[in-house]
């Protein structure tokens, strides 16, 4: 029990690096043609080309846990749970409280939120796929944190 708890948690922590390279290298990169949008806001509808990647993602975190569950649960599964637990983790804070695609938690004083929100901000000053930052998701590099926390003291 305990080391399926402690694989989801390793596997939630280890996401934020995939999610920089995955970020950098594949959005940014060879399919910056499905992301692009999401930098330019190009999309006329309510969905963009970069909603795809949800389902890019999702793919392989039900197979994880489908394989994963035939036969009892194995380690398979608990991967696949903290991969999805990451994704879910991703929309809500993405999706919803930086992105603001429902209009929910817009006024926040907390300086790791704000400094979240000014690091993504940073990201999407580049509208091209070179010469970006921030690509990270949940780790806030440290000079924006700084700033906020300073604006509260």
């Amino acid at each position: 029990m305990l080391i399926n708890i402690l694989t989801v948690i390793t596997v939630f922590i280890l996401m934020e690096g995939a999610t920089w390279l995955i970020h950098k290298y594949v959005m940014h990169g060879f399919l910056w043609m499905l992301h692009r949008d999401h930098h330019d806001h190009s999309s006329d509808g309510a969905f963009e080309r970069n909603d795809l990647f949800f389902a890019i993602f999702a793919l392989p975190t039900i197979a994880l846990m489908y394989f994963g569950s035939l036969n009892g649960f194995n380690t398979l599964f608990y991967i696949g749970l903290g991969i999805m637990l990451y994704g879910m983790a991703y929309f809500f804070v993405h999706d919803i409280f930086i992105h603001q695609r429902f209009k929910a938690l817009t006024h926040t004083k907390n300086p790791y939120f704000l400094a979240l929100r000014r690091a993504h901000k940073q990201h999407h000053k580049h509208l091209g796929k070179e010469d970006g930052e921030c690509f990270g998701f949940l780790i806030v590099p440290l000079k924006y944190f700084k700033m906020y926390r300073k604006a509260k003291s």
